[in-house]
């Protein structure tokens, strides 16, 4: 009875430890909850699991037509992939559990189960759904040209556009803007604004999107920029968007007012083109006519342009807008202009004026203006004078020349003119004061210029001749000689002689040779420099002679102080009188002392 009873309770421990045991062992399974991926690329879906058990066998299922399939396997003996599923030749398992799906196509978007068999410990196993995106193509509006007559008085919905989106995944969402402002998402069409959306799946998975914009616009509108977005989702949560094309609304109305302006910036003045526009609120424009004092100058587009005013083209102008679909509306509107002018310059006497060297002349000029003017005389771009008249008080030949006149108004930019007149004065003619030549040694050619003015021309001679070259500018004559630098000419110059009707002048033009010991003097600068600078060597020869002259001196007292010191010091030690005794003592002892043997 007792093994009975013992054996019994044998029985029970040992069926509890295998109760506990099975209790005990279990199989845990960890994914990815979503995994998102682009199409065409690579998925990969990572499975791990823990068990008490043995070696596993983990296994990925998907869903298709509400039962699930196997895809793909591994054991301890391998790898295997199941045939004749949707992922058939783009499915691989990897030795860590993970199933990696290339390329990755619209029909993958669907739950993936990993399972793992733990034999006697059991069954367990986690879900993970893999998304798919693809961007859709940039958005298209069409059906956006149509022409939409406005009535005020029975508003109706027209269709202004059709946004159209194609290929996207997931669907994409179309939005509408008016002005950079996005219009609020209404299907209703009693509604001012609504839209009508569509989506279609195509046969490749992909969705077209479209909507179409419905409005009973007004005419500012007409003003308007319209455009749609198309916004869409891509992995991890990222939201793009992707504009359309702007467009504008063509609405048809009648004008109501009429606008009259002058395009030109500045003031008007004579010789410009004057531009003017003429435009009204309705739409399309019209045509218009432009009249001035009742006399029709032209009719068409808004635009007027007059070439080439004159003072003439003063006054009022007209602009009609001919719409006929405007109903008591006065479509008139003026214009006024004034074109500024400035009359040419007259100058007494005539040109050319000749006087006499010593005489008086008086130069006036004169103009006209519709705004106050300035005058002002000018020579060789010099002012001379702000005055309408100048007075040249006992001319010589330096006065002659051109003198300008001009006459300009402050008030209107660009209006300016002048006149010219040529002074002659006539006399002997008058040389200026020549630069002497120079060379390098006796027998070189040298280049002299002589210049002188007068009227009539002045007939040049050199003294001795050489090669002659004559230049003319304005009223100065400038004669150019080269010749042989000779001993003659070294010594006694070249002369310079200048003739005309009235008289004769000369100048001696002296010739140096230049050495290379020669210091070259430019008005006295060179030479200054260098006998300063020799100046400033022999006072720093002093300074520092001096210097140590002083040096030498102040060695010597010191030394002098210093003996000095020392024999006052003896003095002090030896008694009066003491100092001759040990002298002599001193000096009888060298005399008495026995000689040295040797």
């Amino acid at each position: 009875m007792e093994r009975m009873i013992s054996g019994r309770v044998w029985l029970a421990c040992v069926s509890l430890f295998f109760t506990l045991q099975v209790c005990l062992a279990s199989v845990s399974v960890k994914v990815t909850p979503t995994v998102d991926v682009i199409i065409g690329e690579t998925a990969r879906l990572p499975c791990s699991y823990s068990t008490t058990g043995a070696m596993a066998v983990v296994q990925w299922f998907i869903e298709s037509a509400g039962t699930r399939k196997r895809v793909a396997f591994r054991s301890s003996t391998g790898v295997g992939l199941d045939k004749d599923t949707p992922l058939t030749d783009r499915v691989t398992m990897e030795t860590d559990m993970t199933l990696v799906i290339s390329p990755v196509k619209v029909m993958d978007e669907r739950s993936f189960f990993c399972q793992v068999d733990g034999g006697p410990v059991g069954t367990s196993e986690a879900e993970t759904k893999l998304m798919v995106f693809f961007a859709p193509e940039k958005p298209v509006v069409s059906e956006n040209t149509q022409i939409i007559p406005l009535t005020p008085n029975n508003p109706v919905a027209h269709k202004v556009g059709k946004c159209t989106s194609n290929n996207g995944h997931p669907e994409p969402r179309i939005i509408w803007f008016k002005d950079s402002k996005p219009l609020p998402e209404v299907t209703d069409p009693k509604e001012k604004i609504y839209m009508v959306p569509s989506v279609v799946k195509e046969s490749s998975g992909l969705f077209t999107v479209t909507s179409t914009l419905y409005i009973q616009p007004e005419k500012i509108d007409a003003k308007s920029v319209f455009h749609c977005t198309a916004e869409y989702s891509m992995p991890n949560g990222d939201i793009k968007k992707e504009n359309s094309e702007p467009f504008n609304l063509t609405l048809l109305y009648p004008a109501e007012n009429v606008f009259f302006k002058l395009l030109n910036t500045s003031q008007i003045k004579e010789g410009d083109d004057v531009q003017m526009k003429c435009e009204t609120d309705g739409n399309p424009q019209p045509q218009f006519e432009f009249t001035k004092d009742g006399r029709t100058l032209a009719s068409g587009t808004g635009l007027f342009i007059l070439r080439n005013v004159t003072r003439s083209d003063s006054g009022t102008y007209t602009c009609e807008a001919q719409d006929f679909d405007a109903d008591n509306v006065e479509l008139t509107k003026t214009l006024t202009i004034t074109v500024h002018h400035l009359d040419p310059v007259s100058v007494v006497p005539a040109s050319p004026l000749m006087i006499k060297k010593g005489d008086q002349a008086e130069l006036q000029c004169k103009t006209r203006s519709s705004d106050e003017y300035t005058l002002s005389w000018m020579k060789d771009g010099k002012q001379l004078l702000q005055k309408g008249v100048l007075t040249l008080l006992s001319a010589n030949l330096g006065d002659a020349g051109e003198y300008v006149c001009v006459a300009l108004v402050p008030s209107v930019p660009g209006l300016r003119k002048q006149a010219n007149i040529t002074v002659i004065v006539s006399g002997s003619p008058e040389i200026g004061e020549p630069m002497p030549g120079k060379v390098e040694k006796q027998g070189s050619m040298v280049t002299l210029r002589c210049s002188a003015q007068g009227y009539p021309a002045p007939q040049f001679v050199w003294k001795p001749s050489g090669k002659v070259s004559l230049d003319v500018n304005g009223n100065t004559f400038t004669s150019t000689v080269t010749l042989e630098a000779t001993a003659a000419v070294i010594k006694d110059g070249v002369t310079c002689e200048v003739t005309n009707m009235h008289g004769a002048d000369s100048k001696k033009i002296m010739v140096e040779i230049q050495s290379d010991n020669t210091v070259e003097q430019d008005n006295g600068v060179k030479a200054d420099t260098q006998q300063g600078g020799s100046k400033g060597v022999v006072a720093a020869v002093l300074v520092c002679v001096l210097l140590l002259l002083l040096l030498v001196a102040a060695l010597y007292f010191l030394s002098k102080r210093g003996r000095m010191a020392c024999r006052k010091k003896e003095v002090k030690e030896v008694a009066p009188g003491e100092e001759m005794k040990s002298g002599k003592n001193e000096e009888s002892g060298l005399l008495n002392k026995p000689p040295v043997e040797p």
